[in-house]
């Protein structure tokens, strides 16, 4: 189950990184990498966002 079209990361990729972090790091990478420009949901994601 795709959870974020424009990184594209899945259900499953948040639970390996749980598993490995102890915690998830996901939403953090994904924050930095949108402010250092690297989102592109208004493309990638069929809602626009």
């Amino acid at each position: 189950m795709l959870i974020c079209y424009c990184f594209g990361i899945t259900k499953e990729d948040i639970i390996q990184d749980v598993q490995g972090n102890g915690k998830s790091t996901i939403l953090e990478r994904i924050a930095a990498a949108k402010q250092a420009g690297g989102c592109q949901c208004a493309v990638k994601n069929p809602a626009g966002k």
